[in-house]
């Protein structure tokens, strides 16, 4: 499936998407930013997420990384 097509999905079903799901999706994303300081920062977000093991904690984590979506979408 195809880079837009996953954040797309993930996006509609947020709710539903794992965590897991959420970060390999963003971890794509990621290295489509023009700007090395928002791949870094990114960078640092998933890290940080990846470590926590409680599902709930990471996606609520997940929910506040929502807006990188819709800006790597509205670049296509």
């Amino acid at each position: 499936m195809q880079l837009e097509n996953k954040t797309r999905k993930i996006l509609d079903n947020f709710e539903e998407s794992t965590s897991n799901d959420i970060l390999e999706v963003l971890g794509q994303i990621q290295g489509k930013f023009k700007s090395k300081i928002t791949q870094d920062y990114l960078s640092g977000k998933l890290n940080a997420i990846s470590d926590i093991s409680e599902e709930y904690e990471k996606k609520k984590l997940c929910q506040n990384l929502k807006p990188y979506f819709d800006w790597y979408l509205q670049g296509l």
